[in-house]
């Protein structure tokens, strides 16, 4: 990785390794078992019901891991002029866009894995205009089918939402909205049974379930127990990686041993009394998606100004938006889950009111956010959170970036703009 684009990370912890090893190994056999071997595979998006599929032992690549696995290879750049030859405006959405570049692209000598065979199906949620578009052209060239999702409007507005999510989910994600959500995904399972002979079994999904809650748990201990420390023991380039890995295969057994070790370490961690920077002085907070083709970023000033990352979304989500008390109703609790995942991430008021909290929660002193110029998902709720940080108290530097574009990323100018801003503010 070249000094302009990105750098490395450095590793505290054992368990990240670990996790980084296991997705490795996770991603060969994924290969083996749709393109060597043609299972039926599904190509789906990260606030689709990932369960269902993890239940009837069907494989599926994530749209937005697959665009951060292409732009780790540096690839990106190729694949989005290969989209403005096609015809498509070089403003497109960039994260969700980006598999589908690679398809058109057909080059199977630089594409991950020569490229994605024939999926099953292709399934989103209509969260925003640019899906119905990409997903429906990707199976299109794909020769598969898409099963778009509904993302109704959300009528109940509870700033605080993240205060009661875990148990009373009907009240605050609307009982309409989860039914709704329960019978497409029903309406799923019969496409997915029809087409590969496979079975979902509604008690393997309460089992698979009460799993998830117990990992989950494990990641909210670290992140209430990161957010108390002083100093911050893991930064959020290893606190990314510890979540997500296991997030994707959530409720495996590797998933839930691995977010224990993850807890664990931390702990070890606070109690010596370890810290990612040798004398922290400034505790930052990430909004926005990780920048995957420079995780070095993130602990670029630790040195220079004892400025750590402490927080980003990851992490501290598993706790409101991903544990559940079931009620006997698995499904519910799911459709609870995914019909508002996006929401709570990027629209008012419940983007800013829970990152707020949270803020406030960490002890943070100032707030970096990621603004994809061509994401307006990424966009919406946004500056309206900046707006709300900002009368907290907490100062904000929007930074004009992509998550897998590295064309206008360099990480020295990225991390001198930081450091000045940070100057600027009086914090440094």
């Amino acid at each position: 990785m070249s000094e302009a684009t990105g750098q490395r990370s450095r590793k505290d912890l054992a368990c990240t390794a670990a996790a980084n090893a296991y997705q490795k190994q996770f991603g060969i056999d994924l290969k083996r078992r749709v393109v060597d071997e043609g299972e039926p595979f599904a190509i789906v998006q990260a606030d689709t019901p990932h369960e269902i599929f993890h239940v009837m032992d069907i494989p599926i690549i994530t749209n937005q891991w697959w665009s951060a696995y292409i732009s780790a290879k540096q690839l990106s750049n190729q694949y989005f002029e290969v989209m403005a030859r096609h015809g498509f405006p070089e403003n497109s959405c960039k994260y969700c866009s980006l598999g589908l570049a690679c398809t058109l692209a057909n080059d199977p000598k630089s594409a991950p894995w020569g490229g994605l065979p024939k999926p099953t199906v292709l399934v989103a949620r209509m969260t925003c205009d640019c899906i119905q578009h990409v997903f429906g052209q990707w199976a299109e060239a794909l020769g598969s089918e898409f099963f778009p999702m509904e993302a109704p409007a959300w009528e109940h507005k509870d700033p605080r939402w993240f205060a009661h999510s875990r148990n009373d989910w009907q009240e605050i994600y609307d009982a309409d909205r989860i039914a709704l959500m329960v019978s497409e995904m029903r309406d799923l399972i019969a496409l997915l049974e029809n087409r590969t002979g496979r079975k979902f079994d509604e008690a393997r999904l309460h089992h698979l379930m009460e799993r998830i809650n117990e990992q989950e748990g494990y990641i909210w201990e670290a992140a209430q127990a990161i957010g108390r420390a002083r100093p911050c023991p893991v930064s959020i380039a290893e606190q990314m990686p510890n979540t997500m890995i296991p997030q994707w295969h959530r409720g495996s057994d590797w998933a839930v041993d691995h977010a224990r070790r993850f807890r664990d370490e931390v702990m070890e961690r606070i109690a010596s009394g370890a810290g990612t920077a040798a004398h922290e002085k400034i505790r930052l907070m990430w909004i926005g998606a990780g920048v995957w083709h420079d995780p070095g970023f993130y602990q670029a000033l630790e040195e220079r100004l004892g400025a750590v990352f402490v927080w980003s979304m990851y992490m501290p989500f598993a706790g409101p938006q991903y544990i559940r008390e079931l009620h006997g109703r698995p499904m519910d609790a799911l459709a609870s889950r995914i019909c508002s995942m996006n929401e709570v991430l990027h629209l008012p008021p419940w983007m800013n009111g829970w990152m707020t909290s949270e803020a406030e929660r960490c002890g943070i002193d100032a707030c970096v956010v990621l603004l994809p110029p061509d994401n307006r998902l990424s966009q919406s709720g946004t500056k309206i959170t900046a707006q709300s940080l900002e009368a907290a108290g907490v100062p904000v530097l929007s930074i004009d970036a992509d998550m897998v574009d590295a064309k206008n990323w360099n990480h020295d100018r990225m991390v001198t703009l930081v450091a000045d801003f940070l100057v600027a503010r009086g914090l440094a």
